[in-house]
């Protein structure tokens, strides 16, 4: 039965109007707010380079793409799998004009988050989700959409990107587990140009190979970009070094962020349009090596989480992308908007649905609502290995349920002032902040769950989550504006 707002105990409300709106006198003298400008701009200024190996052979060329949850233009994400097992199709038919592909708006995307608050001065995680179409396990199933992120948390911001603020550490998504890596270790290597800095990610192509990287898993990249520059110069081999593996990994593509003009122009890259698709295409597979000019240099464009969130609600359309299972509950004091500061999600107890509606039939994997690094409740691990496992819910399940505490002794109800939400649903603005440390203890992290009115403006905060920044450019293909 749908728990009704009624069920939002009047102590509740009357708890998160003290803790909510009586923050720490320290957090309140430092309070200030990011512009949404500001806001974009810390999203470009980080957003990682993706090197990639692909496996494009056997008339499989541009399934290594990133892509958006649009590109086939028909507003339905349960084909986008049977969809993307076309791609080859889509570049053979670019290559003679007007076909039934030409509609179609490949876009390489990022979708991303930015989490702002006031903890001992300003703070940002950024959250950037590559976005595939499909993915192929070490079982050898298909699967619809793929569940990759890079995740940065940035300390002492003071102002414009690149003031004087700190990359904390960055975590990587290896299949179900969470790899991080703090400031000052060499696996943490970036490009940085007058714009940008950009963390170096190297990305399995999406086969299924079993002992070795696989399933477009994400690693950090532990070559400096100097070594990259050489090699493009001299049209060297293209391959990368990279965490927790011994010797180069191969790489056939590399995914650049278009706003950044002097790291495309590092990269020669080029957006992917009907027009260009053919060119853009690897052809290799992921036992080939490639020299620098035959890598594919590919620009992509950030999207918000915030874009895809209401087609999850109950009221959102979602019957025709997501299945009707295992809804997750949100208590929203905020509506969800779009671009034009318009409401998309009303606020209130509201029902959200993330299970993969799939015409094929073969995944029901579950989205954004449902990923634990929404909410802050993964579990550290400094180890990556090539047979996945990893990734334990324990942290996550304990803190839905109230029985665990933070590192400052808050659980997630008392941090939010909402105790009625204990294993019945969440606050919208329940978000668990890590220190960066790896705790062994089974179900326990360090770090804090933000508190109470954390993102409200007069305390300095912004939950990005459900806010959408970025220009949708509806029906344009990369790079057009």
């Amino acid at each position: 039965m749908l728990p009704l707002r009624t069920r939002i105990a009047p102590l509740a409300v009357a708890v998160f109007t003290l803790v909510g709106l009586c923050l720490p006198a320290e957090a309140e003298a430092q309070a200030w707010s990011l512009t949404n400008a500001q806001r974009q701009a810390f999203l470009r200024y980080y957003a990682p380079v993706i090197f990639k190996r692909a496996n494009a052979n056997d008339n499989k060329h541009g399934y290594d793409w990133l892509t958006n949850f649009d590109f086939d233009q028909d507003g339905d994400f349960s084909n986008n799998k049977l969809h993307w097992k076309q791609i080859n199709q889509y570049v053979d038919a670019s290559r003679a004009g007007p076909s039934a592909f030409d509609k179609w708006r490949i876009r390489p995307t990022l979708y991303t988050s930015l989490i702002e608050y006031m903890d001992g001065g300003k703070n940002l995680t950024l959250v950037y989700h590559l976005y595939h179409a499909l993915d192929k396990n070490a079982a050898g199933n298909w699967q619809l959409h793929d569940w990759e992120r890079v995740e940065l948390q940035v300390k002492n911001v003071v102002g414009n990107p690149g003031s004087g603020e700190s990359v904390a550490y960055a975590v990587v998504t290896q299949h179900k587990r969470n790899v991080v890596r703090r400031a000052g270790s060499g696996d943490l290597q970036f490009m940085q140009t007058g714009t940008g800095s950009h963390l170096l990610i190297w990305q399995a192509e999406w086969s299924d190979k079993l002992l070795a990287p696989h399933g477009q898993e994400l690693r950090f990249v532990t070559d400096p970009y100097s070594f990259f520059a050489g090699r493009m110069a001299s049209g060297g081999k293209a391959e990368a070094d990279v965490n927790n593996d011994d010797g180069r990994k191969k790489l056939h593509f590399v995914f650049v962020p278009e706003d950044d003009g002097a790291a495309v122009a590092a990269f020669n890259a080029q957006p992917v349009r009907y027009s260009t698709a053919d060119a853009q295409a690897s052809r290799y597979d992921n036992g080939s090596s490639a020299n620098w000019p035959a890598v594919k240099r590919v620009t992509y464009e950030l999207q918000d989480l915030a874009d895809i969130l209401p087609t999850h609600w109950e009221h959102g359309g979602y019957a025709t992308h997501w299945l009707p299972d295992a809804p997750q509950f949100f208590y929203l004091e905020s509506p969800v908007v779009n671009e034009a500061g318009q409401a998309e999600v009303s606020v209130g107890l509201q029902r959200f649905f993330s299970k993969t509606r799939d015409v094929e039939g073969q995944d029901d994997r579950e989205g954004y609502p449902s990923k634990k690094w929404f909410f802050g409740t993964f579990e550290l691990n400094d180890k990556a290995s090539d047979t996945g496992g990893g990734g334990s819910s324990e942290f996550h399940d304990k803190s839905w349920a109230g029985t665990v505490a933070d590192s400052r002794g808050q659980t997630r109800m008392s941090a939010s002032g909402y105790p009625a939400s204990v294993n019945s649903y969440w606050w919208q603005h329940d978000y668990f902040v890590h220190s960066g440390v790896t705790d062994d203890t089974d179900g326990r992290e360090q770090g804090f769950w933000l508190q109470g009115g954390w993102y409200l403006p007069q305390n300095g905060g912004f939950d990005g989550r459900w806010v959408q920044l970025f220009d949708d450019r509806p029906g344009k293909e990369s790079g057009e504006y």
